[in-house]
């Protein structure tokens, strides 16, 4: 049982590590966003489709080089310095295995997706294996101690580098290349500023023993992410294979906006949940508590943030994106429906990782896995908004069953557990109301920058009023956190 003190102390250092996963994460995605919005300026479809098209593969070994030893090290009670030493030169051996595999490889995937352009780019960013096993297990350190300070700066430094060399790229006419380019420079930097502001170096030392300790734990991480390139990256391989490049890019394009919108809006607190709630794993009063107040922060960001970008979609591609880019206004809006599932079950895995349950998570994401899969393959045929629909549709037949985990795990009071999202949604009803208005009242006099200008700055208001008129108290504390 821990003393006032340490839980005063634990919940300054999880504040301290919201603040910075929100400078790094929204800092980041901010800057990111610049830069991809530069690029889908300069590059067509056809062009992140194929980049798209060379990162599945690279994506699929991806999962097996960490192989969970990073979490493993965030989640373990004790930890000892021969378990860094080991996670790090098996990280680098498996990482330096993979490239070997990719390079032999790329031919044969460039076959397969009859796309024989993309064979040097899977080569060139195999290269990438090899750079981030330098910097897992630093990464994992500053996890474990909620020193997310460092990792922000590592992050923005990266991001700006890696985004100056790809719009130059791109304006110089290098084309596909600007992204690999980017892709590359980041995982360099990334490496190079860690290694600068971290004082962990490894040792010679390879221990068999706390391998296995490790790998108990990250097998189960390993299989987990399996599953999840599964779910996330079966649509791309059937879209890229059954309906080409080109589709692919409208639909990547709307997918990134939905990964970014994500990342700003809910993995923020994520990010800091795994730590934080390992720490009270012992503690299931307090870990249900904590996972509460989680879930109502989250929504009250997510759930205006994605339903307002379903509503506005097609002001946010025509001005942001461009015309060329019109087909992907249906799958932007299909697949931001499932902003409000995020807002509640993005935290279930850190639940269940925390209490030391990684083989329940591996068993739920098997589960979404083959579901996702047979929904795309079944949906694929009718095109890229069918498969954005599969994908939410799924989503929301799968909430049962996310809710008696989390029950089953740690006693969860169900309408407790829902209640949390009650105030968000009703200020985003309102919300939503308000910029259907604008739009209804506007669109046929002002043009489309104007209506999307003018629906975020009154949709902001109106949310923020509505929820101090509804929830006074709760307004109130979300600015003495912010402050």
């Amino acid at each position: 049982m821990q003393s006032p003190k340490d839980s005063s102390n634990l919940r300054k250092q999880a504040v301290k590590g919201v603040f910075w996963s929100a400078l790094d994460s929204w800092g980041r995605q901010i800057i990111s966003l610049g830069v991809f919005l530069i690029l889908a300026r300069l590059l067509g479809p056809e062009t992140f489709g194929i980049v798209a098209l060379s990162t599945i593969f690279l994506n699929f070994l991806q999962v097996f080089l960490d192989q969970g030893l990073s979490q493993a090290i965030v989640q373990r009670e004790d930890l000892e310095k021969e378990h860094l030493d080991t996670a790090f030169w098996t990280n680098l051996g498996v990482s330096g295995l993979a490239a070997i595999l990719s390079i032999a490889c790329a031919g044969l995937i460039a076959e397969l997706f009859k796309e024989p352009q993309i064979t040097p780019i899977i080569r060139y960013l195999s290269l990438g294996f090899i750079i981030s096993a330098f910097s897992s297990v630093q990464e994992a350190i500053f996890q474990r101690k909620l020193a997310f300070k460092s990792l922000a700066i590592r992050s923005l430094i990266a991001v700006i580098i890696g985004g100056i060399v790809g719009v130059t790229m791109a304006f110089m006419g290098f084309g596909v290349w600007s992204l690999v380019g980017q892709q590359l420079t980041n995982s360099l930097i990334q490496v190079l500023v860690l290694w600068w502001v971290s004082d962990w170096r490894p040792g010679l030392r390879f221990s068999p023993k706390h391998f296995k300790e490790l790998f108990a734990f990250g097998v189960n991480v390993m299989g987990i992410n399996l599953f999840n390139f599964l779910s996330r990256r079966s649509d791309d391989f059937l879209i890229g294979y059954y309906l080409g490049s080109i589709a692919l890019g409208y639909y990547t394009v709307a997918y990134r906006l939905l990964l970014i919108l994500t990342q700003l809006l809910t993995s923020v607190i994520v990010k800091v949940s795994l730590p934080a709630f390992s720490r009270l794993q012992s503690e299931p009063e307090r870990l249900r508590n904590a996972l509460y107040k989680g879930i109502q922060l989250t929504s009250l960001i997510t759930f205006p943030g994605f339903m307002a970008t379903v509503i506005l979609a097609p002001e946010i591609v025509t001005v942001v994106f461009g015309q060329k880019w019109t087909p992907s206004i249906p799958v932007m809006q299909v697949l931001n429906l499932i902003g409000i599932l995020y807002a509640y079950f993005y935290f279930n895995g850190s639940v269940i990782m925390a209490v030391g349950k990684p083989s329940w998570k591996l068993a739920l994401d098997f589960l979404q896995a083959v579901s996702n899969v047979v929904a795309f393959a079944l949906s694929v045929q009718w095109g890229i908004v069918a498969v954005a629909a599969a994908y939410v549709i799924r989503g929301y037949l799968m909430v049962p069953l996310n809710i008696w985990v989390l029950w089953k795990l740690i006693r969860i009071d169900v309408s407790t557990y829902l209640a949390q999202g009650i105030v968000p949604l009703i200020g985003t009803t309102i919300m939503l109301a308000a910029i259907f208005s604008v739009k209804y009242l506007l669109s046929n006099f002002i043009s489309s920058y104007a209506i999307l200008a003018i629906s975020i700055i009154v949709g902001i208001v109106v949310y923020c009023v509505a929820i101090l008129l509804i929830a006074p108290k709760l307004f109130w504390q979300v600015v003495n956190i912010s402050r």
